[in-house]
């Protein structure tokens, strides 16, 4: 399996609950409308940071996280015209893209008591 992490901060402007919405009601059902999202995605998770008083204030807005079988399923999404043209020109209408952080990585499971 591999895994695509990224870190995704609101554009000036927005506010976190704009930013989750939009995220949430508008981008998620643009992304899962292409028919590479069902070929390609195993799995798709999407954190949002919840108040923690005796932590530092968040970086980001939300961390998504991204599985596929193989790197050629990944960037079958990512390369794929449909998400070229449809999905990824709807970013900058709610991420602040100099701030996004990608990893494309393989999991290490320490613990799993699911």
């Amino acid at each position: 399996m591999i895994k695509m992490v990224i870190t995704l901060k609101r554009r000036n402007g927005m506010t976190h609950e704009e930013f989750t919405h939009y995220q949430q009601k508008i981008h998620r059902p643009l992304l899962m409308s292409i028919p590479e999202s069902e070929r390609y995605i195993r799995r798709f998770v999407v954190s949002y940071p919840v108040t923690a008083p005796r932590y530092p204030e968040p970086e980001y807005d939300s961390v998504v996280e991204a599985w596929f079988d193989s790197m050629a399923d990944l960037e079958g999404l990512f390369f794929s015209d449909n998400f070229l043209k449809i999905v990824d020109p709807d970013h900058e209408n709610f991420i602040d893209l100099s701030t996004f952080g990608r990893i494309i990585c393989e999991e290490d499971v320490v613990v799993d008591r699911s």
